[in-house]
């Protein structure tokens, strides 16, 4: 949960190979971190036994087998961007985020990609090999030029925009395919949006792939699509599995296309029979363009950090399965994590039973922002009482799964506060709401319960009292507090009206007894009475 205590002492198993930088921060927070990249399967499966974090690559199978292996878990770490070897489904099941590194290889792929390119059309690594062999081959290597050609993007993502941006810079015309990219952002990058692959492949001289593998890209890229790209080069450094390794090998061989770069595969390592390190005009390389010095380093620390900010309860900046905040919206929403999650814990513990629906409405400044992170943590909260092990992960799933309607308003109008984040619960028949904000100074409060203005301190042991506003009340609960040894170490009162109703709320050092609960509940002038424990009460 967010905005929680700093932990240190967890235990990070590492899978595949990173580099140390991360490592090192991860023991410089206090951690403890294993190395089990040699691990077989089933030692793999003992190793994570009592592990609260894997950091994997794309030698690591993550799938429902090993999570169950690793009742601790907390966070799965890819050390990249490709995430097709963690179940990622499963994960969010148990509770547990998966993040990447999607920023930090980018650079590194995308030149990468480039240089492919270039190998590819002036056909360096045949012109190298033949020299070395003792053969002057000036005379039968022609190669292409780029300046004048049509570049074709599949998947306009960050490292597709890298790579478009250079090989633009060559004075190549630009066309993409990607059906989440906006027509103005394409604008903006200077590239024709095409609206099928198979008119990218047409308008294309050279395509280059940096689309995820998922069950419509597998092997996407078959022999009608290779046909459209006639006398032309295909790029691949996105991921194994979206070409037709057979197909494209043909392609090239039957000199459909002038050649071919790759530097994934659908098998990894590569069987020697792969039909493409048989064709000559296919250049290979082994799965290496994010390794360079400074990708592996920044790799390796955004994990790290990611996972840091996983035991110390901070948003996951790049989870996958998690809803997640911006670095620079994420100082404005934090404070409203904590108190949505307490917000939801005390309005669950006052409507007791099961629960139908809950809504969380965010007025005032906070209505502006992206706030998926609060109202995650506020249906953890309402859940942490009956106990359904859900978190900011698996809350939408749980309430999902359980038949809770959820609704999520906002408004800009407000009063008295700049921000206010109201959670209410109903079983059907009856409702509780409970607001909250933040006071200047890193001051939470809980401000209203069922539109009683309280401004209570969300702490440790609270009681929620509902009494008739008569005289002596108070003075009766506090005599009662101190006959069972029960310290008031802050009170908050307000009623509906003179003579009426009144609530308040009790800090309190330690946990009311069931006893004392029960004598305040046989006195006529009382209500109602809830305690309501918070996660750092005792």
């Amino acid at each position: 949960m967010p905005g929680g205590e700093v932990t240190s002492g967890m235990n990070v198993v590492v899978t595949d190979a990173v580099d140390d930088a991360g490592l090192a921060r991860l023991r410089q927070a206090g951690h403890d971190v294993e190395l089990a990249t040699d691990a077989d399967r089933e030692e793999l499966l003992e190793a994570v036994a009592d592990a609260h974090a894997l950091i994997v690559r794309s030698g690591t199978t993550v799938d429902e087998e090993l999570l169950d292996a690793a009742p601790e878990l907390v966070i799965v770490g890819r050390a990249g961007i490709g995430i097709d070897n963690i179940d990622v489904e499963a994960a969010t099941d148990r509770g547990v985020v998966v993040a990447n590194a999607p920023d930090s290889n980018v650079r590194a792929t995308a030149e990468h990609a480039v240089a492919l390119s270039f190998a590819a059309a002036r056909k360096i690594p045949q012109g190298h090999m033949q020299l070395k062999d003792g053969y002057w081959a000036k005379g039968d290597i022609l190669g292409s030029e780029f300046n004048g050609k049509t570049l074709g993007v599949v998947g306009l993502g960050r490292i597709g925009q890298e790579v478009a941006k250079r090989l633009g810079n060559l004075e190549m015309d630009l066309v993409a395919y990607d059906p989440y990219l906006s027509e103005e952002r394409a604008r903006q990058l200077g590239v024709e949006l095409v609206e099928d692959i198979e008119t990218c492949f047409q308008k294309a001289d050279f395509v280059t792939l940096h689309t995820p593998k998922t069950a419509e890209t597998d092997n996407f890229v078959d022999e009608e699509l290779l046909a459209e790209l006639e006398d032309g080069y295909l790029i691949n450094c996105a991921r194994g599995g979206l070409v037709d390794e057979q197909a494209l090998a043909e392609a090239v061989e039957d000199e459909i296309l002038y050649g071919a770069a790759v530097d994934v595969f659908d098998e990894e390592p590569v069987d020697p029979d792969n039909p493409l390190l048989a064709a000559e005009n296919v250049i290979v390389t082994p799965h290496i363009a994010a390794n360079t010095e400074s990708a592996k380093q920044n790799v390796s620390i955004s994990i790290a950090d990611q996972i840091i900010a996983a035991f110390d309860d901070e948003i996951v900046t790049n989870a996958v399965n998690a809803p997640s905040s911006g670095e620079d919206i994420y100082p404005t929403i934090r404070p409203y994590v904590r108190i949505a999650e307490t917000a939801g814990k005390i309005a669950m513990q006052l409507l007791g039973g099961h629960i139908e629906s809950v809504e969380i409405t965010y007025a005032g400044e906070i209505a502006e922002e992206t706030v998926d992170v609060v109202t995650a943590s506020a249906l953890q909260g309402v859940f942490a009482p009956l106990e359904w092990q859900a978190n900011a992960i698996n809350a939408e799933r749980i309430a999902e799964e359980r038949g809770v309607e959820v609704t999520e308003s906002k408004t800009r109008q407000i009063e008295d506060f700049n921000n206010l984040v109201t959670v209410e619960v109903s079983d059907g028949d009856h409702t509780v709401t409970v607001e909250g904000t933040q006071f200047a100074g890193d001051d939470p409060r809980i401000v209203r319960i069922q539109g009683y203005r309280v401004e209570a301190i969300p702490h440790g042991h609270m009681l929620v009292v509902r009494n008739r506003d008569e005289p002596g009340v108070i003075g009766y609960i506090g005599s009662i507090m101190g006959e069972y040894d029960v310290n008031i170490a802050g009170m908050f009162n307000n009623r509906e009206s003179r003579g009426g109703e009144a609530l308040t709320v009790y800090n309190l050092d330690s946990a009311p007894s069931e006893e004392l609960l029960a004598e305040l509940r046989g006195d006529d002038r009382i209500v109602e009475t809830t305690h309501i424990s918070l996660d750092n009460g005792e």
